[in-house]
């Protein structure tokens, strides 16, 4: 276990709202990876100075939405859906049984081994390679939409990724039938249960990815003046600790640091006596509180690009393997 679970008792912010957004944070970036065991109840609380009741109420409250899990004996995990995987083994078995199909009746025509080879690789390199659908479902549609153009862009040419939020999707069945029409559908890990139970159990395999801080938030983090007075505004309060991190980790420089949300009733005086305002994804209604030309940076996240690598790209591979193999067996049999 390498994330630190520390608390910061200065912000207005309860401990067990701070550690729940600690943990579903970690998740989103990838600081906690899937299976991952989590400290016990006594031995978190003990090393972050909180009541063991305050711990298993947050590992409770985030059991029930998914996001962790309880193996009997064993302790508390982060829960891994496993849906990827068994809709890839499902597809795999059915693969096989079609390949050995093929193969039958290859052999009934009289071929050998090579000659099946080198018709396979044929009909291959002679199939069109159609580009698969992707959809991304988010939180908010600014962010989301580029999030979705980010995946996109490391995807093999001809796939891609549109973007639509779980809100949307709660509202309008059209885009629920939509999405779940997909090949693919990807989505940040705290919402992945909620997608799921949208889209029901036909819809296509659901890829939950992590993100990071943006590459040029990191970089304005790093060139902020260190005498600024910096303000942190977020939509909600249990974010506030990880962007608090957030600043201190990539400007370690800066010291002075006030926090709130968007909805306090201090947040006018937060905000006049900054010099900088950084604001979370979906709290930039904070920008009309501020003169014209105020300095201010959105806290963005990207998706990770190793996520993608790890996740995505396989599922990909695997959806475009059973579609190109399959043809093959039409033409043997006419």
């Amino acid at each position: 276990m390498t994330m630190s679970f520390a608390l910061d008792r200065s912000l207005p912010v309860l401990l067990g709202v701070q550690l729940r957004g600690r943990i579903k944070y970690g998740i989103a970036c990838g600081e906690l990876r899937p299976g991952e065991r989590l400290p016990s109840v006594r031995e978190l609380a003990t090393q972050i100075g909180i009541a063991p009741m305050t711990v298993a109420t947050v590992y409770r409250e985030l059991k029930e939405v998914e996001l962790l899990e309880g193996r009997g004996g064993s302790g508390t995990f982060v829960a891994w859906s496993g849906a990827e995987d068994k809709a890839r083994r499902s597809g795999l078995q059915q693969l096989r049984a079609r390949i050995d199909a093929l193969l039958s009746d290859a052999e009934a025509l009289g071929l050998d081994r090579p000659d099946i080879l080198a018709l396979v690789q044929t009909r291959l390199q002679a199939r069109p390679s159609d580009g698969l659908r992707l959809v991304f479902v988010g939180v908010f549609a600014t962010a989301t939409r580029d999030y979705a153009a980010a995946v996109e862009a490391r995807l093999p040419p001809g796939d891609r990724v549109t973007s639509v939020t779980v809100e949307a999707l709660r509202c309008d069945p059209g885009l629920r039938l939509k999405a779940a029409g997909a090949d693919l559908v990807l989505t940040i890990p705290d919402r992945r249960p909620e997608v799921a139970a949208l889209l029901g159990p036909q819809a296509p395999a659901l890829v939950a990815i992590g993100f990071l801080p943006a590459e040029h938030v990191r970089a304005a983090l790093a060139a902020l003046d260190p005498f600024a007075r910096v303000a942190v505004v977020s939509l909600f309060p249990e974010w506030l600790v990880m962007m608090k991190a957030g600043v201190a980790r990539f400007a370690p420089h800066v010291s002075q640091v006030a926090t709130t949300v968007l909805d306090a009733p201090e947040l006018g005086a937060v905000l006049a006596s900054a010099d900088v305002t950084v604001y979370a994804t979906g709290a930039e209604a904070v920008l009309e509180r501020l003169p014209e030309g105020f300095p201010s940076l959105e806290y963005r996240h990207s998706p990770d690009p190793g996520d993608i690598e790890r996740s995505v790209l396989p599922m990909l591979h695997a959806l475009r393997t059973k579609t190109a193999i399959t043809v093959p067996q039409e033409v043997l049999c006419g």
